[in-house]
């Protein structure tokens, strides 16, 4: 399914609060919410913004080094859930990143949160797995009242 980067928030979670990446999917009304930590929420809206902060950041570095030996994102693949509780919550998503090289192309399995910072960056298409948009799907009004990243960590 094909997605993007909707949002880029931050949730009161029972454990505190969390940064959340909201994936919109092309045809669908719900939301996709992946919680990553604050510094990958901060690169990825780095790479939405297109900030430039002088010097590379990690991310800002890999895709240097990809694109100096001759390659390119591709597209982002996220791909599957695993360890979720039986009712259905909880659980870590797990990516693909689909880069294409002189040699030939190469799926490197990478954290969501690191793969949707490259795609913000270059943008690269994402993409959704259908099992996986339909087992997190979320109403996008629970999203409403968060506060975007960038007003809490200030990027």
């Amino acid at each position: 399914m094909d997605a993007r980067i909707d949002a880029v928030r931050v949730a009161g979670t029972p454990a505190g609060p969390r940064a959340v990446v909201l994936l919109a999917v092309e045809g669908e009304s719900d939301l996709l919410p992946i919680f990553v930590g604050f510094e990958e929420a901060a690169a990825i809206a780095r790479g939405l913004d297109a900030t430039d902060i002088g010097r590379p950041l990690t991310h800002d570095l890999l895709l240097d080094t990809v694109e100096e030996l001759g390659g390119r994102v591709d597209r982002v693949v996220v791909d599957a859930i695993e360890g979720r509780d039986e009712n259905g919550d909880g659980g870590t998503y797990t990516a693909d990143l689909h880069l294409d090289t002189p040699r030939s192309n190469a799926v490197v399995d990478a954290r969501p949160s690191d793969s949707l910072a490259l795609a913000a960056r270059t943008n690269a298409p994402v993409e959704v797995a259908a099992g996986v948009f339909e087992a997190g799907r979320r109403p996008p009004e629970t999203f409403d009242e968060l506060d975007d990243v960038r007003e809490v960590v200030g990027t």
